[in-house]
């Protein structure tokens, strides 16, 4: 089953449910996922649905440390429901070492020395590791094991 046929089943089910604050973050992955498909004229790809559903959810987290320094505690308890409900559609993210032993497997292949590899690095990590690790964690990764 595709990620838009679960999306649509949820969304289904928040509605029976009555339950707003889901139905609203549903049918924004909806649309987001209708857009980019609308966007490459074509259905999307595991892939593709996967990067889509990873920007909304850095978009919440962006919003939610900028409502955090804001000392704005009203709006960090909604986005943090919402980023609950957006991670439910996430593949399972990868342990801190999971991510760490695949950097490393990639600075071995690649033989990178220093800091001057770290574009060749990210390069190579990245299509393994897109949807199942957070970026921020990815590019601390890197920079630590290449000093």
């Amino acid at each position: 089953m595709s990620l838009t046929d679960e999306l649509n089943g949820d969304l289904k089910a928040a509605m029976k449910a009555r339950d707003k604050q889901s139905l609203s973050v549903l049918r924004m992955l909806k649309a987001a996922l209708m857009n980019e498909k609308i966007n490459v004229g074509r259905d999307l790809t595991a892939e593709e649905e996967v990067s889509v559903i990873s920007r909304e959810l850095k978009q919440r987290r962006e919003s939610l440390s900028e409502f955090e320094s804001a000392n704005r505690q009203d709006l960090v308890d909604g986005v943090k429901a919402e980023i609950a409900i957006v991670e439910k559609y996430m593949p399972k993210q990868l342990s801190d070492e999971e991510v760490r032993q695949v950097v490393a497997d990639a600075i071995q292949q690649i033989g990178a020395t220093g800091k001057g590899d770290f574009g060749k690095v990210m390069g190579a990590v990245m299509p393994k590791l897109k949807g199942k690790a957070d970026g921020k964690l990815i590019n601390q990764t890197v920079k630590s094991l290449l000093n």
